[in-house]
């Protein structure tokens, strides 16, 4: 008797923790994203940046249709992510037009979908998570201001992984004169040199610095405004013939520009380099590294 019930103890446990397991792989706040199937692939080596202090930032596996499409690590108290990865696929650099702005349910209750989903036509409905993230009412009446995706449309070929790209929780606030001058500029400079001298896969991690303002919607701070945007990419298995002045800019390289009407543009600087700029302007700690080994193979 004392067997059965050892033995119905010991399948309870082990069902409950493949349950939680199961649970886990297909979380869309998780607590790790290297201990996430499909989620570290996103990242070199599995690997995500080190070196972040804040306890209160949410590691989200942003998934579209019960899919993962890329990482983002928010932060629920300035509404806005940190920085987003993703893995850049080949790509003509259209951009959709016929998504619509999406959120993330997990930020609101652990009991939410692990799926982003559209925004409710009712405005009343955004009240219920609305202090988790940003919401559509946070970028209304705010001219100035571009709602600029941290993973691009443009840098994702599938359909899919391109609506995916159209959620709040991958979005910040950036001027117009920014996003579509130097910005964009950018984003179309990494598409064309990943897509001509890349040969492997590329993974890219684009994020901000922060430097105390914010959109504000009746009388509150609603959504933090980015000092700098920055962004990196790695990619070990590269064109070696390629021209000295793209050669030179692999396997890994970076750039980070002022989010400002003027003195905006995009600066161009090995990931050392960037490293360095960052310490003086995030709360992280002498060890902050945004690539495994700096995209170094061991190969």
């Amino acid at each position: 008797m004392k067997l059965t019930v050892y033995c119905w103890s010991w399948f309870g446990t082990l069902l409950i923790s493949l349950m939680c397991l199961i649970f886990r792989s297909q979380a869309g706040v998780v607590d790790d994203f290297s201990q996430v199937d499909r989620c570290k692939d996103f990242l070199y080596m599995g690997t995500p940046p080190r070196g972040y202090l804040s306890t209160s930032l949410k590691k989200i596996c942003q998934r579209y249709l019960d899919k993962a499409r890329f990482v983002t690590l928010y932060d629920p108290q300035k509404h806005i992510p940190i920085y987003s990865a993703y893995t850049f696929k080949k790509s003509d650099g259209e951009k959709r037009v016929d998504i619509p702005w999406m959120f993330e349910p997990q930020l609101a209750t652990e009991k939410g979908s692990n799926n982003m989903e559209p925004f409710p036509q009712s405005s009343l409905m955004h009240k219920n998570f609305e202090d988790t993230q940003a919401v559509l009412e946070d970028y209304v009446d705010v001219v100035q201001y571009e709602r600029g995706q941290m993973n691009p449309d443009e840098h994702q070929a599938d359909p899919l992984d391109k609506a995916a790209t159209y959620t709040l929780t991958n979005v910040v606030p950036l001027i117009r004169e920014f996003n579509f001058g130097p910005w964009s500029t950018q984003v179309e400079v990494t598409r064309k040199r990943l897509n001509n001298y890349c040969h492997g896969k590329a993974y890219v991690i684009t994020g901000v610095t922060t430097s105390g303002n914010t959109i504000r919607r009746d009388n509150l701070d609603r959504v933090a405004i980015p000092e700098f945007m920055w962004t990196a990419y790695c990619c070990t298995d590269y064109d070696h013939n390629a021209p000295y002045s793209e050669r030179y800019k692999f396997p890994a390289f970076g750039a980070y520009g002022l989010n400002d009407h003027v003195n905006n543009q995009m600066v161009e600087v090995p990931i050392k380099n960037l490293e360095k700029f960052l310490k003086g302007k995030m709360e992280v700690d002498k060890n902050f590294q945004i690539f495994y080994s700096d995209c170094v193979s061991d190969a």
